[in-house]
């Protein structure tokens, strides 16, 4: 039996997040500088995404561009802004042709002015598509986004159209950026570093995570398969025994 047909289609979890790490290191190993892994890793981003889609998983978030990102040397930012607008250009009208929605999240407006325009004019041409939505994260970071909130719900305060005492936990979600999505049930991390860097940290209070030591250029779908398997393999309590989670 394949990797594939261990994977229990009725227990996929419905968002997977991505922290895609390894490419420089990757480079190095081949002698190249650090450009030619994130290139090379354009074939792994693929895999991933064909993969997820026929699966059926309904969000896949891949961590793209970090806000921290920018400050590595700035042919890096520039090469990596370039490979960026190159592969949506590219890649669009196969998300579309897929039926998979393209969506962002972070501060785009940090971006390029051919970035966002490539971004948008990918997001128009696929916003009616329902089969998946593929989310960026460029130049995002989860304090960024939190705060971003913050400020949304003080302001609301401040007008008088929301009062102090009734914000929640589900105010606060309401106003972040991944508000119309569930929270990832699975975060794979490539590259073997324990640590989730800044990526969705609210949304990940109870995600499973997936570390594996390969690095992201090398990721395959038989890899994704392995994530979900062992995914699936496991049980979320939430905080509950496992007496509970039974009954």
């Amino acid at each position: 039996m394949d990797l594939r047909e261990q994977v229990d289609i009725d227990n996929l979890p419905k968002h997977i997040a991505v922290i895609m790490d390894g490419n420089g290191r990757w480079a190095k190993q081949r002698g190249g500088i650090r450009i030619f892994g994130h290139k090379n890793a354009v074939t792994a981003v693929r895999e991933t995404v064909e993969a997820a889609a026929e699966l059926g998983v309904e969000y896949l978030t891949l961590y793209a561009f970090s806000t921290e990102n920018w400050s590595r040397p700035a042919s890096e930012v520039s090469a990596l802004m370039q490979l960026l607008v190159t592969t949506i250009r590219k890649e669009a009208s196969e998300l579309n042709k897929n039926n998979i929605r393209l969506q962002t999240i972070g501060d785009t407006e940090s971006l390029p002015a051919n970035c966002r325009r490539e971004l948008q004019e990918a997001m128009d041409l696929t916003s009616g598509n329902s089969r998946m939505t593929l989310v960026l994260a460029l130049s995002y970071s989860g304090r960024w986004e939190i705060t971003q909130a913050v400020r949304k719900v003080a302001d609301k305060v401040a007008t008088g159209e929301l009062q102090a005492d009734a914000i929640d936990e589900k105010t606060v979600a309401a106003h972040l950026q991944t508000a119309t999505m569930p929270d990832p049930e699975l975060l794979i991390r490539t590259s073997g570093e324990m640590r989730i860097s800044n990526f969705l940290l609210w949304q990940l209070a109870y995600t499973e995570l997936y570390i594996t030591d390969l690095l992201w250029p090398d990721f395959r779908k038989e890899h994704l398969y392995e994530a979900i398997i062992s995914y699936q393999r496991r049980e979320r309590r939430f905080g509950k025994t496992s007496e509970q989670i039974i009954k």
